[in-house]
C-alpha cells in the first residue's frame, strides 16, 4: 500500500461528506485507519471500496445496522459469499414490493381525489361520494348532488 489516503481523499473518492466519513467509522463500518505521523488519518484504498459498497446498499433500502452486519459477516468469510445475503435481498424485495403496492394505492386514491374535484377536505370527508377511504368515517351527512 502507499502512504495512503487522507480523510479529504477519501469521502471525495467514495462521494460522502466529512461527516459522513467519521460517523461511519465511530459506527466500526469503517476500520479504524493508520495515522501519519503528523496525526492525520490515512486509510486504505478499501475504505473507499466499503463506502461505496455501504452507499449502494443504502440506495437499496438496506439500514446502517444492516449493512454493518452484512460487513461483518463478509470480513469473517475471507472473500466467500456471505451466508444470508440471498434472503436478505429477498426480504429487501418483498419490503419493495409491499412499498410499491402502497404507493399505487395511493396514487390511485390521490387521482380519483382530483376527478372527483375535491378541493376541501372536511367538506370532502363528510360526502359518500370522496374517494378519499376517510368517507367510511363521515357523519350521515349524505347529500345529494356533486361530489365534494
Amino acid at each position: 500500500m502507499s502512504a495512503g489516503l487522507r480523510s479529504g481523499q477519501v469521502a471525495e473518492a467514495a462521494g460522502v461528506n466529512l461527516q459522513s466519513l467519521r460517523y461511519y467509522e465511530r459506527r466500526g463500518l469503517l476500520a479504524e485507519p493508520d495515522r501519519s505521523p503528523g496525526g492525520h488519518r490515512l486509510y486504505g484504498e478499501e475504505a473507499v471500496t466499503v463506502l461505496r459498497v455501504l452507499k449502494a446498499a443504502q440506495r437499496l433500502g438496506f439500514t446502517l445496522e444492516e449493512v454493518a452486519e452484512l460487513l461483518e459477516a463478509g470480513r469473517h468469510r475471507h472473500g466467500r459469499p456471505v451466508p444470508g445475503l440471498q434472503q436478505r435481498a429477498r426480504d429487501k424485495l418483498a419490503e419493495v414490493d409491499e412499498k410499491i403496492a402502497d404507493l399505487t394505492t395511493i396514487r390511485a386514491t390521490l387521482a380519483a381525489a382530483l376527478d372527483a374535484g375535491c378541493d376541501d377536505l372536511t367538506a370532502c370527508s363528510a360526502s359518500p361520494c370522496c374517494p378519499i377511504p376517510f368517507t367510511d368515517l363521515a357523519e350521515e351527512s349524505r347529500h345529494a348532488g356533486p361530489c365534494c
